[in-house]
Formats: structure tokens, C-alpha cells, sequence
């Protein structure tokens, strides 16, 4: 549903203004580009905030913390 409409966006600024809009068709693969450096960043950011709460959380779930078991399947 992203992808439609951004098409037909695209497609209204092609009538109403087709420069920019070819100028924009050509450009967005440069922006692309530019930004997946800091998508790479993103992600080893969360990577590493996901480890870290893990390993803090460690001796919790060792010690049996956590969420409480249903009543369903309490013993």
C-alpha cells in the first residue's frame, strides 16, 4: 500500500510539475545510497542495546524472574 502510493503521488507530480519530477525519479537512488550508512548504524545500535539488556537481565532469568506463568499452567 506504501509502494502505490508513493506511485501515484510520484504520478501527480509528473502532471503537475514533470521536471521535478524526473529530477526526483534520478535523485532517489543517491539518497538511498547516502542513507544506508546510517541504517547500518541503526541497526548495530539496536543489536548492541539488545544484548545488553539480555545480559542484564540475566541473572533474573536464572533465578526464575520473569513473567509470571498463567494459572493454566501453574502446577
Amino acid at each position: 500500500m506504501k509502494t502505490l502510493t508513493a506511485l501515484l503521488l510520484w504520478c501527480l507530480l509528473l502532471v503537475l510539475c514533470w521536471p521535478l519530477a524526473l529530477l526526483a525519479l534520478v535523485l532517489w537512488p543517491v539518497a538511498w545510497l547516502l542513507s544506508l550508512p546510517f541504517r547500518l548504524v541503526g541497526i548495530t545500535f539496536s543489536a548492541l542495546f539488545a544484548f545488553l539488556r539480555a545480559l542484564l537481565m540475566l541473572p533474573a532469568r536464572l533465578l526464575g524472574g520473569g513473567a509470571p506463568k498463567p494459572a493454566s499452567q501453574a502446577a
